[in-house]
């Protein structure tokens, strides 16, 4: 999705306002470049500055509700009958950076089906404050899965990392809708028994492996997610996620950049040479990848 800077903060909730929406942005944005990119559709979104939120335009917005092909892998492997029987319970929304999707012990409301561009933690507590991260959700699979289980209740906590779009179900909506549709189903087996896999590998990795050669999975495991070398991720981030300290990743991060596999500075990671970060990451970034594939 292709966005462009920022104007003052705004969402649009109902179709009704769609048109006045419209309004509202051409008469805050005063370049007249990006004004023709919006007039051209090369634009999708624009960035608020305010919370950071991408907010989709109308016309991007319209053409999901007709049934542009999406971009979270999962729904866009369902047959077309079935994801048009979907679309009616889908809408799309944007997340920002630390917004929470489900809390442990809260009943699942929404069910999440991250875009290209979105990354979410499941992150696991620890006496109510303490978090780390055992899952990584991208646009390859879905937020909410218990409810798929018949589990009403979420055992983790989901947090958006970054800025970014979703489809979004009432949780009620998906248990009809999943009775109706055997290649979601299907789909949702396979996703499952891959996140459970991923669950687990990233139990014993932060258990057994160093600190430098899990920074090198989980930037590896992101950048396949968001299909992205850009991450835009700071220490102190990357710490909580990872439960160590912040001192640690600053040691790894200088060690995988001496060695010139990646760059970072004010919160910005690229990464220059994959196959060597590969070589230092553990072996459980493959492990992990290769289920997915598979899956």
């Amino acid at each position: 999705m292709k966005t462009a800077c920022p104007v003052a903060k705004a969402e649009t909730a109902r179709p009704d306002a769609e048109a006045a929406f419209a309004t509202f942005i051409r008469r805050l944005v005063q370049d007249a470049a990006t004004l023709r990119a919006i007039d051209s559709g090369e634009v999708d979104a624009i960035i608020d500055p305010v919370s950071g939120r991408a907010i989709l335009l109308p016309e991007a917005r319209e053409a999901l509700c007709r049934g542009a092909a999406p971009t979270n892998q999962m729904l866009a492997t369902l047959p077309r009958e079935e994801y048009q029987r979907l679309l009616a319970g889908l809408e799309p929304v944007t997340l920002a950076f630390g917004d929470v999707l489900h809390e442990p012990g809260e009943m699942i409301r929404h069910i999440y089906f991250p875009n290209e561009g979105l990354l979410v933690s499941l992150l696991t507590l620890v006496e109510n404050s303490m978090a780390l991260e055992i899952g990584l959700v991208g646009s390859e699979g879905m937020v909410g899965l218990p409810v798929a289980q018949g589990i009403g209740t979420s055992s983790v906590r989901a947090v958006a990392q970054g800025t970014g779009t979703a489809l979004r179900m009432e949780s009620s909506h998906f248990r009809e809708a999943l009775e109706t549709c055997p290649a979601l189903q299907r789909a949702l087996h396979r996703y499952t028994h891959a996140l459970i896999a991923q669950i687990a590998q990233t139990a014993a990795c932060n258990h057994f492996h160093q600190v430098e050669a899990r920074l090198a999975r989980w930037l590896l495991t992101a950048s396949d997610r968001l299909q992205s070398d850009l991450l835009r991720f700071t220490h102190e981030g990357l710490a909580d996620l990872l439960g160590v300290r912040r001192v640690g990743i600053t040691v790894a991060a200088s060690a995988l950049q001496q060695q010139r596999l990646i760059q970072y500075s004010r919160g910005n990671i690229t990464i220059l040479d994959r196959e060597g970060l590969k070589a230092s990451a553990c072996e459980c970034y493959q492990k992990i990848k290769d289920i997915f594939d598979r899956a």
